[in-house]
């Protein structure tokens, strides 16, 4: 009889927490393909398609043989390009050698902690976060420090929580505005407060502004790299084409920052990825051309349905939440309905009336949902009755 070895494996990636919302997934797809009619409130992207222009611009690259290696962090082009756009959008001044391109943003902030964040040191994290941040500071063999924030704070961290959180140990702060999983906004003032903390204890932040386009009640979202030339030098922007241009499949995403600690990602990405897509960075490029009508068409829409989504919530006293400033997400909590665990619940409500929802453990916070508004009004109408009556029927 074979005997099998016992499989030892990196003691880093063992540690890595999988994804809670798998499950939630395979049960929603397996109800799917049985002929329900289910309401998928977990979706992380657009329902939108790429802009028939940005299709156009791929396909003119394949077609002229655009179809090679390019240098690793990114064709020239496509980094003036960004360098524009953040200097347009975000008064941030980039040159082209600053900006590395990567495969999505999310590889970009993996990138980043690979490069800054060493054996033991420690990264600052507010919750509720975006799943990936604990697990990627993990793999870098460094220490995710969770800065806890509640309702009554509009789900912000502030700065005197910070401070609180410093130690000697303290490498690096990631900050998600808007947030994914909350859609909260940092107000200028309040980065302000949070910069001149950095700066004094000399912490490199990531800021991750992904959502940066979509915000529903201000003018905008500052960027924290923008507020002064110490921040700035301690600062890595990360951005990209994915929620902004529906573009999540195409994979680019770019960070900028220190011209040295690029030039370490150059090295890092050298023997890892190498460069993103060709055909994908000639989509981009088009993308960062489009005209602002069509991210407004978007941002209206997703404006809607949010106020759709937050109206009939209203109506439900067993569930509370903060009305989202920005992101495409509504996230609740369920905690009064006393239904178990999120995991749990979110279970419950997939077979109970097949409406799909994300468990907030993932997020750092328990008792919670995370709600999708990416999908139409009329799913968001009937799926929001579903919950209603799903909620009625656990509370008599």
């Amino acid at each position: 009889m074979e005997v099998l070895t016992r499989l030892n494996v990196n003691r880093r990636i063992r540690e890595i927490v999988g994804s809670s919302t798998l499950a939630i997934t395979a049960r929603a797809k397996e109800l799917q393909a049985q002929g329900c009619d289910v309401v998928n409130f977990g979706a992380g992207e657009p329902d939108f398609d790429t802009p028939d222009s940005i299709k156009a611009a791929a396909i003119k690259a394949i077609q002229e043989g655009q179809t090679k290696y390019t240098p690793t962090l990114g064709t020239p082009s496509l980094k003036a390009a960004i360098a524009a756009k953040f200097k347009k959008d975000n008064q941030l001044n980039y040159q082209p050698s600053q900006i590395a391109v990567s495969c999505g943003a999310k590889h970009s902030i993996f990138n980043i902690i690979q490069v800054l964040a060493d054996e033991g040191e420690e990264v600052l994290i507010p919750a509720p976060y975006w799943v990936s941040y604990p697990e990627m500071v993990k793999i870098a063999g460094a220490v995710p420090k969770l800065i806890p924030t509640t309702a009554a704070e509009n789900f912000k961290m502030t700065a005197q929580k910070l401070s609180v959180g410093i130690t000697r140990r303290t490498k690096l702060l990631i900050l998600n505005s808007p947030s994914n999983p909350t859609g909260m906004v940092y107000s200028q003032e309040e980065l302000e407060s949070i910069a001149e903390i950095c700066v004094r204890h000399n912490i490199f932040v990531i800021s991750d502004e992904i959502y940066g386009r979509l915000i529903y009640d201000t003018d905008g979202c500052t960027s924290i790299a923008s507020l002064g030339k110490e921040i700035y030098d301690l600062t890595l922007t990360v951005n990209g084409v994915s929620k902004t241009y529906a573009m999540t499949g195409w994979r680019i995403g770019y960070a900028a920052g220190r011209q040295e600690i690029i030039d370490y990602i150059n090295k890092f990405q050298d023997h890892s990825t190498s460069n993103p897509s060709s055909i994908s960075q000639a989509a981009a490029l088009q993308a960062l051309q489009e005209p602002e009508e069509s991210i407004q068409a978007m941002r209206e829409e997703f404006k809607k349905r949010r106020d759709i989504m937050t109206a009939a919530f209203d109506e439900i006293p067993q569930i509370r939440f903060v009305k989202p400033q920005g992101a495409f997400y509504l996230f609740c909590d369920f905690s009064a309905l006393k239904l178990g665990s999120s995991l749990e619940m979110a279970k419950r409500m997939l077979d109970e009336v097949n409406v799909a929802v994300i468990p907030g453990d993932g997020f750092g916070a328990p008792g919670f949902l995370r709600l999708s508004f990416a999908t139409s009004q009329e799913r968001i109408r009937e799926g929001t009755r579903r919950i209603k009556e799903w909620v009625r029927k656990h509370c008599t």
